[in-house]
This record gives structure tokens, C-alpha cells and sequence, in this order.
């Protein structure tokens, strides 16, 4: 029969016989991977990977010509008391930013704003947006000498690329601080369900080895899918943590658990074989149900989305690969040391096969199954309540407003937009064809006096070379994700544009940070529909592959999508109110980001399709030795819900750190993500899939009831040292 021993053994028992290679072999797996990542670098997106829509078409058009707007800063100097005179600061700063060519490509003359407290000077940098964020920080020093030489005055400095450095550089220390915080936490928690420090500290030690191995490969990878800006880096630790973690702990808690049920007669070796085939494999189930699950993410034809997938997807795979070889041998190694001393003690005391976990779970099940019609009518009236506000979730994309007033950069754009409202967000109008600049003066002149365009400026087209193609920036005066924005961008598109080119054959298109915000957003709101569709059949695949039942694998899927469902409920309850602001830290955009929605269902079916295999695996072994359905149902809930708990309290803490992240999006994930993994854990496992179950009864195993032999019930010879055969 060894012939039908399911590789998850295999592995386990080489890596338990060799632990030394097998560690061995982790470390130089790990080396490799960061050593060529560091020798491949990282391939970061291209402006052109960010196209998407009309706004892309517009932005397309004006690099084909050479029209792209080139990177500008903007340097404001205000009087901080009366009498104090700008001028010679303006001057000053003037003289500075010329100095610094050619990295400066020109410095405006001054411009003084509308009631005469401010001036600004326009300094034109050198390149793309991408060469401006790494010349920007010899600007950022000539200003801020500038403003040590003037106390009197206000100067600061602000602009694209001091933005997304100053944006990057904050997200990146308090990144930081959520490691800080989180893996102490993981440990803690970990520590208080084994009870021996070197059990908690071997899964945070994993899931950091499967963060830095992947980090390595998606070096490689962005070669294949580009880098769009570090944004992977997050998810890759959010995910790495949280599954790396929970993998081992699943693997550990088997081990004991078929130690304990020997009464410690089993040793290590054959505990981790048993834990292989049970625990072991559903690691790999789950694993794949992630990973297929944040594939869907690639369908969106996004930049952001791929590099998030690569690297989520890596990290995945890297703890599940950590979980089958370095661990087993750990715990064949290390054996006894694991447990502590105080739990050797206690387990000493015990009488041989004692159960002493899940009493709690199987009381509170009692009544479920007692009612179970009651009980899912409950459950679901619950699911519905939480996800009714989804109805009325609002998108909107991150814009220069949507970034925290603790950044100099950004508080100096709010003030330079009060003071020179032409500097705010501008449509970005792309004309092609015969005297397109003719077209784009009488468009100009069509938004004079019109409260939706600024007027503090009169707007100038530029016209490329062959004089075929020209561009014309119409400010507006209001924030990127306002509606008054979003009308603006209406009109333009709907009835200025086309009046001011009608009947001369003109190819047009309107770009800016507002389309582009609004064609982003409707790019995804199409896509989602793949996305679901895709998603919900991989877990109905994983499902069904891990339990041949069809019916198991629709009332998995109908779970995945109740928690994806109550997560957007009360993302849309939390974010477009303002009643949590001081709880959570944030002011609030009247929206949720257009990527949140797509990053938790993404995340939260793989996660939750992770769940419902550990679970529904122990439900399946009681069926298989006998017990009925509706008994085997409080029997494998029970019986896995410490494990689950634990593994939902890890995510829970890992989620909750990035909390503490100053970003709206990195707060709405964490929000999202955090609230569907308890409703999964508390209304979903507690409640509506045993009643689920339990008036399905038998024909959730249909078409066939799982037995001993099969697929599901492989017999694996016993382990040198071992006392039982290993089941699957």
C-alpha cells in the first residue's frame, strides 16, 4: 500500500528522518530566492502599465507627440506675520532651483495669489515622473534652506513627486511599526495556545522566512508582472503573516492533538506523519484555494492588482512549501522541547485518549442543531442586515486629498489650492487632427465663467511639433473624488468638448488626475463581474477536489461570498460615514477605494475556502469512522475549534495592525478583512454552516458518503516508532 501513500507523507517522513538537510535545504532555498532577487532587481511598472481608459488614450496621445506634461513642483511662500515680505524669499528660491540644473529644466517668475498673501514658484523638473521622485530631494533641501533663513515666512514645497516620495516614506515607517506590533502579538497568542516559547516562535520564524523567500522571487517575477510602486510589499506581508502563521499552527496542533490521543505513546516522528496526511494535506488544499482565488485578481488588467497577485500568490506558496518540509522536521527534531515544561506535566496527569478541548463549541452548538431552520433563518437574517449598505457603496481612487495632513507635502497642497485654486487637479485635453490648438482655444473660452473650471488662470494650449496634435490643462477648483469634480469632468466630456470640435474631424480624449480617477474606477467596476465569476468557481473546484461532494462545494462557495458580502457592508457603513473617524483615525471621503472591494474578495475566498476545509476535513473523518452527519458536525467543529479560533485571532491581530497605517485604503483593508474573518469565524462556522449541514444531513455528501477507502481515506503505513496507522 505504500504506493498509495499521499506525498504530503512522503515529505513529511523524508524531512523527519533527514531534519538536518531539510533545514539545510530551507536556508539555501532561501538564499537562493534572495540572492536573486537582489541579482535581478526589481522591474518597476512603466507609465504606460497605468494606461487604462480614455484617460489612457489622452495620455498615449500626448506622449506620442510629445506633449506629456513634464514634472513641476511648486514652491509656496506665505507671510507668517504682518509685515513680512516675501519677495526676497521668492527670489532667493529662484536663484536656488536654477542652480540645480539641469536637473531643473526652468523656474517660473513668481505668481501672487489673489489677495496678496502668498506667492508661488513653479520649478519644472527634468525627465518623467518617475526621474523627478529621485531628483526631487535636492529641491526639497534648497527650500527648506531658504525657510531656515526666513522664520518670518511660511515656504514649504510641494508637488507630485514630493508627494508620492513623502507618501512612500511614511507608509514604509509605519509599515514598520506594524511589524512591531504584530509579531509580538502573533507570538503572545501563540505562546498562550502552546504554552512553550519555542512552539510560538517557530511559526512567526516560518511565515518571516516565507516573507523574505518571496519577496526574493518577486524580484524575479516583476519581470514578468512589473512592480507598481512597492504597493505588493504590503499584501505580501499582510498575507505571509497571516497564512504562514496559521499553516504552522494548523500542522502543530495536529501534532499534539495525535500525541495527546495517544496518550503520549505516539513519539514525533509518527505524530508529524499523521498530522502529514490529515493537516498536512489540508495545508495544501487550502493553499491552492488561496492562490487561485487571488489569481482572479490578474483578470482586472491592472498593474496594481497583477504585482499585489505575484507577490500574495508567492508568499502563499513559500509558507505552504515551509509547512510540508522545514516544519515536519523541526518537530521531529526538536520533539519534546516543543511542549514546555508545564504542558509535559499536564499531559503526564491526563488519562490516555482525554479530550479536553471544543466542550465549550459543542455547547454552544447544541442549540443550532437542536433548531437548525431557526438557526440559518438567524444566521442568514444577520448576513443580510451587515451587507444591505453594500447597496450603497461609493468608489473612489486615492488622490492628493485622500493622503494624511501629517505629511508637509500634502498640508502645503491643501494651502496652495486655497490660495491659487489653477494648481488643483486639471482635465488634461488631447486634440489631434487639423489646427487642433483653434478647437482647444475656443474650449477655453467656453469654460470662462463657468464655477466648475478655475478662473484664476487663463488656460494656454500647447501644440506638438508637427502641429497636429495639441493639449490644453483646464483646472478645476476642487478636490479629485469631489462630485463637483466628477460633473465637471461630465460637462467637459459630454458637451463642451464635443461643441468646440464639432464637424472638423478632430480624434479627442481628456486625461488628469479626475478621468483618470473615474475611467480607473469604471475599468474595475467592469472587470468585477470576472473576477467574481472566476473566483467563486475556483473555490467551487478546490472545494469539490478536497470532498467530491458538489453540494459541499455550492454551500462553501455561498459562505465565501456571505463574508465577502458583510466585509463590503460594513466597509460601506464605516468609511462613507463619518461616525467612526475618531475611533479609527481617518477623515472620511463620502467613498470606499475603488481597489478595496477586489483586494478583499480576492483575499477573504481563499481565506475563508481555508477555513472551511480545516473544518469541514474533521467533519469528514468523523463521517468516515462512523458517526452520522448532524454528530460528525459538532464533532469536527469542536474538535478544530481551537485550532480555528487561534488561527482567527492571528489573522484577526495581523489584520488589525495595519490599522495603525496612515492611509485610508491600508485602513479600509484591514477594516474589511478583519470583520470577515470573525463573522467566518463566529456567524459562518458557528451558525449557519452547521445548520446548513445539519438539515442536509446525509446528502451533503452526496453523491457518495466518504468512507475509509478512497480518495479521502488512504491508509498510510505506519511510521518506524509509530503506534497507529496513518489515515488520511
Amino acid at each position: 500500500m505504500s504506493g498509495r501513500v499521499p506525498v504530503t507523507v512522503r515529505t513529511a517522513r523524508w524531512c523527519a528522518a533527514h531534519p538536518g538537510r531539510a533545514v539545510v535545504g530551507w536556508l539555501l532555498f532561501l538564499a537562493l530566492c534572495i540572492g536573486a532577487g537582489a541579482a535581478a532587481g526589481t522591474n518597476k511598472g512603466t507609465f504606460e502599465d497605468f494606461w487604462i481608459g480614455e484617460a489612457g488614450r489622452a495620455e498615449q496621445m500626448a506622449a506620442e507627440s510629445g506633449l506629456t506634461p513634464p514634472p513641476v513642483e511648486q514652491v509656496l511662500v506665505e507671510s507668517a506675520r504682518s509685515g513680512a515680505r516675501p519677495e526676497a524669499a521668492a527670489e532667493e528660491i529662484g536663484r536656488r532651483m536654477k542652480a540645480l540644473a539641469p536637473v531643473v529644466a526652468h523656474v517660473a517668475a513668481p505668481v501672487r495669489s489673489a489677495d496678496g498673501s502668498a506667492l508661488r514658484i513653479a520649478v519644472t523638473l527634468r525627465g518623467d515622473r518617475e526621474t523627478a521622485k529621485k531628483d526631487v530631494d535636492a529641491l526639497l533641501a534648497e527650500t527648506a534652506a531658504v525657510r531656515a533663513g526666513h522664520p518670518e515666512l511660511r515656504i514649504e514645497q510641494t508637488g507630485s513627486a514630493s508627494i508620492s516620495v513623502a507618501v512612500n516614506d511614511k507608509q514604509g515607517q509605519d509599515l514598520q511599526r506594524t511589524e512591531l506590533i504584530s509579531l509580538p502579538v502573533t507570538f503572545l497568542i501563540l505562546f498562550a495556545v502552546f504554552g512553550a516559547v519555542l512552539a510560538a516562535g517557530i511559526p512567526v520564524l516560518l511565515a518571516l522566512s516565507a516573507f523574505a523567500g518571496s519577496v526574493g522571487l518577486y524580484g524575479l517575477a516583476s519581470w514578468v508582472f512589473p512592480d507598481a510602486g512597492g504597493a505588493a510589499l504590503s499584501a505580501i506581508f499582510m498575507l505571509g503573516m497571516a497564512v504562514g502563521v496559521d499553516y504552522s499552527l494548523f500542522y502543530l496542533k495536529r501534532v499534539r492533538e495525535e500525541r495527546a490521543r495517544s496518550g503520549g505513546v505516539l513519539d514525533h516522528a509518527a505524530a508529524v506523519e499523521l498530522a502529514a496526511a490529515t493537516s498536512g494535506r489540508a495545508v495544501v488544499d487550502s493553499g491552492l484555494a488561496v492562490c487561485l482565488a487571488l489569481a482572479g485578481l490578474y483578470l482586472v488588467g491592472d498593474v496594481i492588482f497583477s504585482s499585489i497577485a505575484t507577490g500574495a500568490i508567492l508568499v502563499t506558496l513559500v509558507a505552504v512549501a515551509g509547512s510540508l518540509t522545514v516544519l515536519p522536521a523541526l518537530l521531529a527534531k526538536l520533539g519534546p522541547r516543543m511542549d514546555g515544561r508545564r504542558l509535559r506535566r499536564r499531559a503526564a496527569r491526563q488519562p490516555r485518549g482525554a479530550r479536553q478541548e471544543g466542550r465549550l463549541w459543542a455547547a454552544l452548538l447544541r442549540p443550532v442543531m437542536r433548531r437548525p431552520l431557526v438557526a440559518l433563518l438567524a444566521g442568514l437574517l444577520a448576513t443580510a442586515a451587515l451587507a444591505a449598505p453594500a447597496l450603497g457603496m461609493k468608489l473612489g481612487t486615492e488622490g492628493k486629498e485622500t493622503f494624511p495632513d501629517s505629511i508637509p507635502a500634502v498640508a502645503a497642497y491643501d494651502r496652495l489650492v486655497t490660495h491659487f485654486p489653477s494648481a488643483g487637479p486639471a482635465h488634461l485635453v488631447v486634440v489631434r487632427g487639423a489646427d487642433p490648438a483653434a478647437a482647444l482655444r475656443k474650449l477655453a473660452a467656453a469654460t470662462r465663467g463657468d464655477a466648475l473650471f478655475a478662473q484664476d488662470a487663463t488656460p494656454v494650449p500647447r501644440t506638438a511639433r508637427d502641429g497636429r496634435t495639441a493639449l490644453l490643462a483646464l483646472p478645476v477648483p476642487y478636490a479629485q473624488n469631489s462630485p463637483e469634480g466628477t460633473r465637471s469632468l461630465e460637462k467637459l466630456r459630454g458637451e463642451l468638448l464635443p461643441a468646440a470640435v464639432a464637424g472638423a474631424g478632430l480624434e479627442t480624449a481628456v486625461s488628469g488626475e479626475i478621468a483618470g480617477g473615474v475611467d480607473y474606477a469604471a475599468h474595475q467596476e467592469k472587470r468585477l463581474p470576472w473576477v467574481i465569476v472566476f473566483v467563486a468557481l475556483a473555490g467551487f473546484a478546490v472545494m469539490y477536489a478536497a470532498f467530491r461532494s458538489p453540494v459541499l462545494a455550492l454551500l462553501g462557495t455561498a459562505l465565501n461570498l456571505a463574508a465577502v458580502t458583510v466585509s463590503w457592508g460594513v466597509l460601506t457603513l464605516v468609511f462613507q460615514g463619518t461616525w467612526a473617524e475618531g475611533l479609527l483615525g481617518f477623515e472620511s471621503l463620502g467613498f470606499v477605494g475603488s481597489r478595496t472591494p477586489l483586494m478583499v474578495f480576492a483575499i477573504l475566498v481563499g481565506l475563508s475556502t481555508d477555513y472551511q476545509i480545516f473544518v469541514v476535513s474533521r467533519i469528514g473523518e468523523a463521517v468516515r469512522r462512523g458517526v452520522p452527519t448532524r454528530r460528525a458536525v459538532v464533532d469536527g467543529i469542536a474538535g478544530s475549534a481551537s485550532v480555528v479560533t487561534s488561527a482567527a485571532v492571528i489573522m484577526v491581530s495581523v489584520f488589525a495592525s495595519f490599522l495603525f497605517i496612515d492611509r485610508i485604503e491600508m485602513k479600509q483593508l484591514a477594516v474589511g478583512l478583519t470583520v470577515a474573518v470573525l463573522f467566518d469565524a463566529i456567524v459562518l462556522r458557528a451558525v449557519i454552516l452547521p445548520s446548513a449541514m445539519a438539515l442536509l444531513g446525509e446528502r451533503c455528501w452526496w453523491p457518495r458518503r466518504p468512507t475509509t477507502t478512497g480518495r479521502t481515506g488512504d491508509a498510510v503505513e505506519a511510521p518506524t516508532g509509530g503506534r497507529h496507522p496513518v489515515r488520511a
